[in-house]
């Protein structure tokens, strides 16, 4: 039964901003629905949220709610379309770090109770490398990095990796890259960055494919819409069709480390101030 498996928990994160994180997250978490997995989509980008504006949703309550123990985590959750559930962001999770030991046990209460509704855990990050994408991408059992062809975007990836790499020994990677032009650009942006870590980091990174540029992407965000179901023969939606499956063949967290509470008490390990 689906209700056994562990939870897979998928941070998705690229370093900079105006990669299409948010929109890779939005719709790998349609694509991943798709194929029967219940699919909770985390909005962790806690300064500029913006998950609920590509959907057109209008959240009423936020995780800052649960904190303030005034509502339980399911009646936060935010129906999306197709199926899948959202947890909006709260300027509440900065707050993380001060947290008392019952607000702990409360949300990791919280989380627990969600992990018989759910398959796999999205969590769509901020841009950047602050204190929050570093700890729920530590948290987190999957680290999805996306890059695209600009510059400064493979810099910042690097920057990202390094950071989890060397300062919380993070080893495995998945590289995704986003806009590509050709065929190739994708495994020659890979390429670039696998070169830049093997010489300097001790990790592994996957290929995990890439998603071409798409003229849709912009339409279905102005209609606030998710490119699976506004273009769903599109080349993009097609190539996230491609993705979601490889990541439905990851292997899945065993042991404590697949339940949803031990990637919250890992996350507010990570948050926790030090003395």
């Amino acid at each position: 039964m689906s209700q056994a498996r562990p939870v897979q928990v998928i941070a998705v994160s690229g370093g900079k901003g105006g990669v299409g994180k948010s929109n890779i997250s939005v719709n790998l978490s349609l694509a991943l629905a798709q194929l029967r997995r219940r699919v909770v989509l985390m909005d962790a980008d806690l300064g500029l949220a913006n998950v609920d504006v590509l959907l057109g949703l209008t959240p009423t309550h936020t995780l800052a709610d649960v904190l303030a123990g005034t509502h339980t985590l399911s009646e936060v959750l935010v129906s999306g379309p197709g199926g899948i559930k959202i947890v909006p962001a709260a300027s509440g999770l900065q707050r993380m770090a001060h947290l008392s030991e019952a607000e702990h046990a409360g949300l990791i209460t919280a989380f627990s109770e969600l992990s018989h509704q759910l398959d796999v855990l999205i969590i769509d990050t901020a841009a950047g490398i602050s204190d929050a994408v570093v700890s729920f991408a530590r948290a987190a059992n999957e680290v999805l990095v996306v890059v695209c062809d600009e510059p400064s975007s493979i810099t910042d990836a690097y920057a990202l990796i390094k950071l989890l790499n060397k300062e919380y020994d993070i080893q495995r990677f998945r590289v995704v890259a986003n806009m590509t032009r050709t065929s190739t650009e994708g495994q020659l942006l890979f390429n670039k960055l696998a070169g830049v870590c093997e010489r300097f980091l001790d990790v592994a990174l996957q290929y995990v494919g890439s998603v071409p540029f798409d003229e849709s992407v912009r339409k279905a965000v102005q209609r606030q819409q998710p490119l699976i179901e506004y273009a769903p023969h599109s080349k993009a939606a097609q190539a996230i069709r491609l993705l979601a499956d490889k990541v439905d063949n990851w292997p899945l967290p065993a042991g404590p480390s697949g339940r949803l509470e031990f990637f919250v008490e890992r996350l507010l390990q990570v948050t926790a101030p030090e003395y």
